[in-house]
């Protein structure tokens, strides 16, 4: 499975490098380490072992198959040629810390919002740079962690329910594009023709989600059921935003199997940026030219955690989403999809 990180925040801009590159944990490192606190404890299966089989299973510990990294900037509405902040991309092929342009790339750009991924090709699907996650639809990204189940037998039927105009956008082969590509033709239908050109309220942007989930499990019963197949879980650990609110998934339609791990933080922020007092990585001191009490409201959802305080984060609940309205509120509520 693959691994992500997301941040966002109204008032208080991040760093690429402080939070993707430079600690111990950091994602960029996440191509071949595990940090997953709390797992064992809150989602036992039936014995240690199993617990442990189960984790190892949902967490690949190899995540070689490409990098993406999607940031917020105003330049475009600045230019009067979109509507609220728009996201730059960066996808390649390599890992993380051997790309000198990823590299540069972070130790120059901050932002109020950012996607980061590194994936874990699943099935038969190619790897190449169109596959890469985050995938931008208008002022919208979308990216995806685990896997939708019976993807092969589904995927045409699947594809008859995308609009034409979301069908276009689609330019890779993942489950994970095409899960994407029916949200927002989803959304389409709520909000209007091409709604990924503009914002729209957290809730709608929930309920068009859950629907698109519920309706790949329907896909998936009618086409697996007709062969006479038993119908495996899907993992879909999701993130989307516009720039200015973020919507984060963790689900598995499974009674017993958990989803890949996902976390948040609403105090880690502090520790990654190099403006303030302390480190990610233990033992390490940091003066910081401002106070702790200064740093801006924000919010962090990620695969796993980026900073040695274990207790700054918190491990969401199976089948529950984390929503981050353009107030920074924050909730953490259940996913309404019925299986």
């Amino acid at each position: 499975m693959c691994r992500w990180f997301s941040y966002i925040s109204t008032t208080e801009p991040c760093l690429l490098e402080d939070v993707l590159i430079v600690p111990k944990h950091s994602l960029a490192k996440q191509v071949h380490d595990r940090y997953l606190p709390y797992l064992s404890e809150y989602e036992q299966d039936t014995t240690k072992v199993a617990t442990k089989a189960e984790s190892s299973l949902r967490n690949s510990p190899y995540n070689m198959d490409g990098l993406g990294v999607g940031w917020y900037t105003n330049v475009r509405a600045e230019y009067g040629e979109c509507d609220g902040p728009h996201p730059a991309l960066y996808k390649v092929l390599h890992l993380p810390l051997s790309d000198p342009v990823f590299a540069s790339i972070c130790a120059n750009t901050s932002t109020h919002c950012v996607f980061a991924h590194i994936r874990a090709a699943s099935g038969d699907t190619a790897i190449t740079q169109y596959n890469c996650h985050p995938f931008q639809f208008g002022r919208w990204l979308f990216m995806h962690n685990g896997s939708v189940a019976h993807f092969a037998e589904i995927r045409r039927t699947l594809a008859l329910e995308f609009s034409d105009e979301a069908s276009a956008l689609v330019k890779g082969t993942t489950d994970s594009e095409r899960l994407a590509a029916l949200f927002f033709t989803i959304l389409e239908g709520r909000r209007g023709a091409k709604a990924w050109e503009t914002s729209h309220p957290l809730a709608e942007v929930k309920a068009a989600m859950e629907e698109a989930i519920t309706k790949v499990i329907e896909v998936q019963k009618r086409v697996m059921g007709s062969d006479g197949a038993g119908l495996d879980g899907s993992s879909l650990n999701l993130a989307i935003t516009d720039g200015t609110q973020l919507l984060a998934i963790r689900f598995r339609n499974h009674a017993t199997e958990h989803p890949p791990s996902l976390y948040y933080s609403t105090k880690a922020g502090v520790t990654l940026n190099r403006k303030y007092p302390d480190h990610p990585d233990e033992g390490v001191d940091r003066d910081g030219l401002k106070a702790e009490s200064e740093h801006g409201e924000h919010v962090i959802v990620a695969s796993e955690p980026s900073t040695y305080k274990e207790h700054d984060w918190r491990l969401i609940q199976k089948n529950h989403c984390i929503m981050v309205d353009v107030n920074m509120q924050l909730q953490e509520v259940p996913v309404d999809v019925a299986f």
